[in-house]
C-alpha cells in the first residue's frame, strides 16, 4: 500500500497543520523549514523530531528529490506534510508523481487580513525573507495565489470580514470549501471537498480554463474576464498591453497565439505584479501526425484556416476594470492587413527572448 498524503500550505506559519494532523487518525506530521536553503541547510521535523540536512545544492527540487520523496515512501501510511511557506503545492504534487503517493487533499490557510493585499502586490518573496533559494525571483503574489488556487479546501485565519476577498476566492477556486479557523472541524471540512477537486492532479494547458464553473457576474469589485479570439496577437502590442494584467488583478491564466510564433502555443500566467510566460508546445494544427496529439487537444474547436489556434485568457480582478482589460487585449490583436501579410512581416518578438531567458535560469 502506498502513502496517503495531506498537504497543508500557507504563507504564514500557523497551527492548521497540527490540527489537521490531530484529526487524521494514525498520521505522521512532517515539516520542512527552508529559510537557510540557499546555504544548503534544511531543517526537517517528523512528529516533532528535528533533523538538520545539509545538501550539496541548495534548491527546492533537491529537497524534494533527495529528502521528501524517499521519506514519504519510507514512512508509508498517512502523512500530513506541512509545507514551508515558500512552497507552492502544485510544484510539490508534480514531484510526487515520481513515487507511490496518493494526495488525499491540499489544504491552504488564507489570512483574511493580508491575503488580498499580498495577492495583488509585487513584493518579491526574498524581500520577506522567504526566498527558497538563490535566484528565486517569485513574488509573494505568485506564491499566495498559487497556494489558494491549487487547494482542495481553504482554512481562513485572522480577523475581519472582507467581501472582496470572499468574492475573489469564489472566482479563483470555486470548488474548495472554506471554513474559519475558529470553527474548524477537520473531518467535516475534508468531507465537504466535492467530486472534481484536484487532489494533486494537474490541468492540461490545453484544457478548460474556467475550472469549477466560477461565477461570472461581478461582485464587490471582483470579476472574471474570459477573453477569446480567433486571430493572433501582435507580439509588441501584446507586450505593452500586459501592464493592464498587473494592476488590480489577482490572476491571469491562458493560452496565447502570437503572430511571430504561429506554430507555438504560449502560456501566460500572472499573479498580482508577477508574470510568467512559457511554452506549451505546438498547436495540434501545427503537428503533422495528429494521432500523436493527446485526445483533449484534438478535441479543441477547429477553424478551417487556423485549426485550433486561438486566444483564451481568464483574468480574475479585484479592482481592475474588466472593460479596460478586454479593450487592451483586443487592441493588441493583429489588424486585417497585418493578418494578410503575417507570413511576410518580420515581427519583433519580446516573448521569444523572454522565453530563452526563462530556460537559462
Amino acid at each position: 500500500m502506498g502513502t496517503e498524503v495531506l498537504l497543508v500550505a500557507g504563507l504564514a506559519r500557523h497551527d492548521v497543520a497540527e490540527e489537521v494532523w490531530r484529526a487524521w487518525p494514525r498520521s505522521v506530521l512532517v515539516r520542512h523549514d527552508l529559510r537557510d536553503l540557499a546555504d544548503g541547510v534544511v531543517r526537517r521535523w517528523v512528529d516533532g523530531e528535528l533533523t538538520v540536512l545539509e545538501l550539496a545544492h541548495g534548491c527546492v527540487s533537491c529537497t524534494l528529490r533527495l529528502d521528501l520523496l524517499p521519506l514519504l515512501e519510507r514512512l508509508g501510511g498517512r502523512v500530513v506534510v506541512h509545507l514551508d511557506p515558500a512552497l507552492e503545492p502544485e510544484a510539490v504534487c508534480f514531484a510526487l508523481r515520481q513515487v507511490d503517493v496518493r494526495v488525499e487533499a491540499v489544504v491552504t490557510a488564507v489570512d483574511r487580513a493580508t491575503w488580498l493585499a499580498d495577492a495583488t502586490g509585487d513584493e518579491a518573496l526574498r524581500d520577506r525573507g522567504l526566498g527558497a533559494a538563490e535566484g528565486d525571483e517569485r513574488t509573494v503574489a505568485q506564491v499566495v495565489v498559487g497556494q489558494a488556487e491549487f487547494a482542495d479546501a481553504i482554512v481562513l485565519t485572522g480577523e475581519g470580514a472582507d467581501p472582496t476577498l470572499d468574492a475573489v476566492l469564489d472566482r479563483l477556486n470555486p470548488l474548495a470549501p472554506r471554513r474559519h479557523r475558529d470553527a474548524l472541524d477537520v473531518p467535516e471540512l475534508l468531507a465537504a471537498i466535492p467530486e472534481g477537486a484536484r487532489r494533486g492532479r494537474f490541468d492540461d494547458g490545453f484544457g478548460a480554463l474556467l475550472h469549477g464553473q466560477p461565477p461570472l457576474e461581478p461582485a464587490h469589485g471582483a470579476a472574471v474576464v474570459h477573453f477569446t479570439e480567433r486571430r493572433p496577437f501582435h507580439p509588441m502590442r501584446l507586450h505593452r498591453a500586459i501592464d493592464v494584467l498587473l494592476d488590480g488583478v489577482v490572476r491571469t491564466r491562458g493560452r496565447v497565439w502570437v503572430a511571430s510564433q504561429p506554430d507555438v502555443a504560449l502560456w501566460l500566467e500572472s499573479a498580482g505584479g508577477g508574470l510568467n510566460v512559457g511554452n506549451l508546445g505546438p498547436w495540434p494544427a501545427a503537428v503533422e501526425d495528429r494521432s500523436a496529439v493527446p485526445a483533449e487537444r484534438r478535441a479543441l474547436a477547429w477553424h478551417p484556416d487556423y485549426g485550433d489556434r486561438s486566444q483564451e485568457l481568464v483574468v480574475i480582478t479585484a479592482s481592475a476594470d474588466p472593460a479596460e482589460i478586454t479593450a487592451a487585449l483586443r487592441a493588441a490583436l493583429v489588424t486585417d492587413e497585418e493578418l494578410a501579410l503575417a507570413d511576410e512581416l518580420e515581427f519583433v518578438d519580446p516573448f521569444a527572448e523572454w522565453h530563452d531567458e526563462m530556460e537559462e535560469l
